[in-house]
């Protein structure tokens, strides 16, 4: 059922400007506003060589001159700043608009407009204000005619952010959202406000985390598997061709104590609660969430009617923009995206061949001891600094593809285009950092074939093996370093970056600060060289703001991004980093303080944007939600030693049938693991053990017999490893969608409160509708 929309009435379309009486203009009753400019425009000085740009720069002025902009022009040196400031009417329609819309959500006595939503609307007519050649302020930027736009910080607001939440000695305090939001808008606010609750809520999972962590711990000195591994004399087939040697099992005992801090049985009630725990983190989100922005009066709030009024304010005789869908379009894209996903895929395949010829380069160089015998692990970690290196490459490469197959797609408004390019950009990204852990954890040793038939790159090079502890200390150390390095050098990056800018720039700036002293010192009516110096003294607050670090509109974009991927290392991998959640609390607890002291003193002042959720990033989190279902039943299932110690355990372990009393039952598990094989695929001199012994049998970690084929163990563990998967991911599922359903998005209060609202707005309009009639 369609509602019923009032048609606006002749007293309003004069009202809006929309028509006209008596070929005269109506002129909108005054609203009350402070004396501020709402944007300031940059150019370079421009001499007659540049007539052209001159001449663009000038009209694009005088358009706005036309719609009633205060125009002050202020020239120092090289640099030409106008400052602006639109007319008051320009915001009475905007309010009156929102005040009419089927979002209302302006108070009625409201007559005051915040500097905020000012920038916002100025924004707008800015950005959508055309000249001759048709030719906007975004492409009048790309062509350098301006050089840049900003809107200026408040000083005293920005005093008291800075005081109460811009600080580092804030980091254990709460954040003032509100006063976030009515300063840098309710997107802004509301990342924060995210933020803060994602960070609140990792306490719990870092307690578990350490505490799974410490489990492990506590059996180094009593599990008969460390022991059996560190007491063993098995001696185990070399590990490359040529340059490796046979070694012995009781070589690997640090490793195996290493493996057993996160392959332990806590491991997987860790997994299956951290699934959980991010469905009830995303609904307890919607709860949080909904109590703001209902208090925000932004719950009804529309992108679609936002932008209608805004199109009506900027140009009373506009036309809507309307939507238009390509299947042409949208298969180009499709396949461009699928392309870059195997060009990123593709670098995998070549980080698995670096790490095959770094294994094998170590293992050549025999005068380094150390590295020759530990040569896999130094493969590794090598391939973990290069799949860094990669991740920082790729990062500015993903961003242009991105932004082009935007292009390509020609959404129909910048809102669009900027949730198109989120789900492209994230898309790559998690490619590109995660297509490396994935070979690690599910394909690292398991295509690598057996003694006599290796699987080679290029027949040549021979695939690398899991490490002899299991394939999750791998995972393990290449997510260490990965989330390591990103975390600590994006942070340090991402504050000393504006830090040193400003610094750098502080000096420019110090002539002005010595005039505008004496502009308060001098009577300004006395003399013009007082106006003058009066002009130095706003000219100096501009220049303070140009010097600050831009922004732009996908700024707040990187910080989700960040978030985003480390919400996936958080969840999706958990199972072989148990302690991922202590390092993304540690880091969250900085990174709020991080952004905050950023965003208030060294960067320029944001552009509040309206609106009343993350927007796509809720999605985008949720889909990561179930990914790290299924990641983390594979790892466990199909990457961990877990089930091979059950089947073990319950089938094959020395207490089956209870013939054995006051024996541990995992004694014998180990050896259980290991087939042997003769040793005459090996080169002799591989055959030589550390303490000069030659060996005719070697033992390698499969389930085979003598003639290498499968024992019926492996197949009773691999029906089971599946069956694992498959029950712990239907299990984990129902519970999310149990959680999902069991907890309201919305409160109970915020409800009430809202019907409330609503009721005391219709009974407010029938009062008025009965005045009106009598």
């Amino acid at each position: 059922m369609q509602r019923h929309r009032r048609q606006p009435s002749i007293e309003l379309l004069e009202f809006l400007g929309l028509v006209k009486e008596n070929g005269a203009e109506q002129t909108p009753p005054p609203v009350t506003t402070p004396l501020s400019y709402d944007y300031i425009l940059v150019a370079k000085y421009v001499n007659d060589y540049e007539r052209q740009h001159s001449r663009k720069q000038a009209e694009y002025i005088d358009q706005l001159k036309k719609k009633n902009f205060r125009v002050t022009k202020i020239i120092y040196d090289d640099i030409v700043f106008y400052g602006l400031q639109a007319p008051k009417e320009v915001f009475e329609r905007y309010r009156y608009l929102l005040k009419v819309s089927d979002t209302c959500n302006w108070s009625t006595h409201q007559n005051i407009m915040s500097l905020s939503t000012r920038i916002r609307v100025v924004h707008f007519i800015l950005n959508n204000t055309e000249i001759s050649s048709g030719e906007v302020l975004r492409d009048l930027m790309k062509a350098k005619i301006f050089e840049t736009k900003f809107c200026l910080h408040e000083k005293k607001t920005q005093k008291d952010l800075k005081k109460k939440w811009a600080r580092w000695t804030a980091c254990f305090q709460g954040q003032p959202v509100t006063d976030v939001r009515n300063y840098f808008g309710e997107k802004v606010a509301l990342y924060f406000l995210w933020l803060g609750w994602y960070t609140y809520l990792l306490i719990l999972p870092a307690v578990i985390g350490v505490l799974v962590f410490l489990y492990g711990l506590s059996y180094f000195n009593t599990s008969p598997l460390i022991k059996e591994v560190c007491e063993s004399d098995r001696i185990m087939c070399p590990l490359c061709d040529q340059s490796c040697k046979v070694w012995q099992l009781n070589e690997t005992c640090t490793y195996a104590k290493l493996s057993l801090l996160f392959d332990n049985n806590g491991t997987m009630i860790f997994a299956m609660f951290m699934a959980i725990w991010t469905t009830l983190f995303l609904e307890f989100w919607k709860r949080h969430r909904s109590a703001y922005v209902f208090e925000w009066k932004v719950a009804d709030w529309s992108e679609e009617e936002e932008e209608l009024i805004l199109e009506i304010v900027n140009d009373a005789d506009c036309s809507p923009k309307p939507f238009k869908h390509s299947y042409l379009r949208s298969t180009v894209v499709l396949i461009c995206v699928t392309l870059m996903i195997l060009v990123i895929i593709g670098l995998t395949h070549a980080l698995v061949v670096f790490r095959v010829m770094v294994a094998r380069f170590l293992a050549d160089h025999e005068e380094w001891e150390f590295l020759n015998s530990n040569s896999n692990i130094g493969a590794m970690m090598a391939g973990a600094i290069i799949h860094f290196i990669i991740i920082t490459v790729m990062t500015r490469v993903n961003r242009i593809v991105a932004m082009k197959l935007c292009a390509i797609e020609k959404t129909r408004s910048f809102a669009a285009t900027e949730r198109s390019f989120t789900v492209k950009m994230f898309t790559f990204q998690f490619f590109t950092y995660f297509s490396s852990l994935f070979y690690v954890a599910f394909i690292l040793g398991r295509i690598n074939g057996h003694p006599g038939d290796y699987v080679r790159i290029a027949g040549k090079w021979r695939l690398e093996e899991c490490h002899p502890s299991g394939c999750l200390t791998d995972l393990f150390i290449q997510m260490t370093i990965i989330m390591t390095l990103k975390q600590t050098l994006n942070n340090v990056f991402e504050y000393t970056g504006p830090w040193f800018n400003n610094y750098v720039k502080k000096k420019r700036s110090k002539k002005l600060q010595r005039k505008c002293a004496v502009c308060y010192q001098r009577n300004e009516s006395e003399t013009n060289a007082g106006f003058e110096m009066c002009e130095n003294c706003k000219l100096r607050d501009w220049q303070k703001n140009y010097e600050l670090t831009d922004v732009n509109s996908f700024s707040l974009f990187n910080e989700f991004l960040e978030m985003a991927i480390q919400f996936s290392f958080t969840t999706i991998f958990v199972a072989a980093f148990p302690l991922a959640p202590l390092l993304a609390l540690i880091n969250n607890v900085f990174e709020v303080r991080l952004d905050a002291i950023k965003m208030v003193t060294l960067e320029r002042r944001m552009v509040p944007k309206k609106t009343n959720d993350i927007g796509v990033w809720i999605h985008i989190l949720e889909v990561i939600g179930v990914i790290a279902v299924i990641a983390n039943g594979l790892v466990i299932g199909v990457s961990s030693d877990f089930i091979p110690r059950l089947v073990y355990l319950y089938r094959y372990g020395p207490c089956v049938g209870n013939t054995t009393e006051n024996m541990d039952c995992m004694v014998g598990y180990i050896n259980n693991t290991l087939s042997i094989t003769d040793t005459k695929m090996f080169a002799p001199k591989q055959l030589v053990t550390s303490g000069g012994l030659n060996i005719t049998s070697c033992s390698y970690k499969d389930y085979r017999d003598s003639d290498y084929n499968f024992t019926p163990q492996f197949w009773l563990i691999l029906a089971i490893r599946f069956a694992f998967v498959i029950l712990f991911e239907h299990v984990v599922i129902i519970c999310k969608f149990i959680a999902s359903w069991f907890i309201p998005p919305v409160p109970m209060i915020v409800k009430n409160d809202k019907l409330i609202d609503k009721l005391n707005r219709l009974k407010l309009e029938l009062r008025s509708f009965e005045e009106g009639q009598h």
